[in-house]
């Protein structure tokens, strides 16, 4: 399950280095336009895909920087969000590395936000789930950039996967 993880991390980083790259392509007006998404602009959904994996790594690790609500704006500069964005994927890597077989497949327990509750589960879907999440908001990404630009890149884990060789053996 850990080099699962690891391809996941791996991917994680991928995406979001092509995602930054075709936002900093756009001028600052079409990056901040409301275009009717989920968090309705560009800008918006990039601050809230940090967000949640600033939420879920302080619950997996028990350290780090968690927001409050969901829809914080972390960042209003873009150079700022991107630096910010490369040193969460470095620190999601590095947790997953450190992790061991065992401990993918043991419990553990966080706080939920919205309605404080104790939640303890098996860390294994919360982890699915925690890329899955990220993979989420990226579509919504990828739908943004291409109605403000005409154009995005593929996120597509089987290129990610082509170009790295990382799950294919």
């Amino acid at each position: 399950m850990k080099s699962h993880f690891q391809m996941m991390a791996g991917y994680n980083g991928w995406a979001n280095e092509r995602l930054y790259a075709a936002a900093a392509a756009l001028p600052d007006e079409a990056y901040r336009r409301e275009c009717g998404a989920f968090f309705g602009s560009l800008h918006r959904t990039l601050n809230h895909i940090l967000v949640g994996d600033r939420i879920w790594m302080r619950r997996f690790t028990g350290t780090g920087d968690a927001p409050a609500k969901l829809d914080v704006i972390l960042y209003d500069d873009f150079s700022d969000l991107l630096e910010a964005r490369r040193t969460e994927d470095a620190r999601i890597a590095d947790y997953v590395d450190s992790l061991s077989e065992e401990q993918t497949s043991g419990m553990f327990t966080y706080r939920t936000i919205s309605n404080p509750t104790d939640i303890t589960q098996p860390l294994a879907p919360a982890l699915i789930h925690f890329f899955n999440h990220q993979t989420h908001h990226r579509g919504q990404a990828h739908c943004l950039l291409t109605q403000l630009s005409g154009t995005a890149p593929s996120f597509d884990l089987i290129v990610f996967q082509r170009e790295t060789g990382i799950g294919l053996s």
